[in-house]
């Protein structure tokens, strides 16, 4: 995977992941790759966020994959810093390939480098092979997480 390259995401990149994020039975129904200017906008709030990392994988100048790291300070585990991954993506074509693998680990080595203690995520409930590759990955479903939409 040494043609691999994962970097902070451009403008340029938004109608890639956007296409992935709608590229499976739950994305489809709540993504909408017709109008950007909603993903153009939060590229902006996220760019000028130093806690926000959306980054996106690259092969053969190809987006390829995708994900966001966000770190949080907080008080709690006595002044532990966390991250959260979320949005991870594989575009169909990479499935199986080991990215997904390669994305997690630039996201984990990423969080030690910004000095988190712990690094969390949340997968939808019924993407159960998705719920498999964490748990291959060392994670834990230690956490039953809540939504609510506003």
């Amino acid at each position: 995977m040494g043609d691999l390259e994962i970097r902070a995401a451009v403008t340029e990149d938004v109608p890639a992941i956007v296409d992935m994020l709608a590229d499976d039975p739950l994305g489809s129904q709540r993504e909408s790759p017709d109008d950007l200017t909603p993903y153009l906008a939060a590229l902006e709030r996220l760019t000028a966020d130093p806690n926000q990392h959306l980054v996106v994988a690259v092969r053969e100048g190809r987006v390829v994959g995708t994900l966001q790291l966000t770190v949080i300070p907080g008080l709690s585990r006595r002044g532990a810093t966390r991250s959260v991954i979320e949005a991870v993506r594989i575009h169909a074509d990479e499935r199986g390939s080991g990215l997904g693998t390669e994305l997690i680990e630039w996201a984990i080595a990423e969080s030690r480098r910004q000095g988190c203690q712990l690094v969390q995520l949340t997968s939808d409930a019924t993407r159960s092979d998705a719920h498999r590759f964490y748990e291959r990955l060392g994670f834990t479903a230690s956490h039953v997480g809540f939504k609510l939409p506003l």
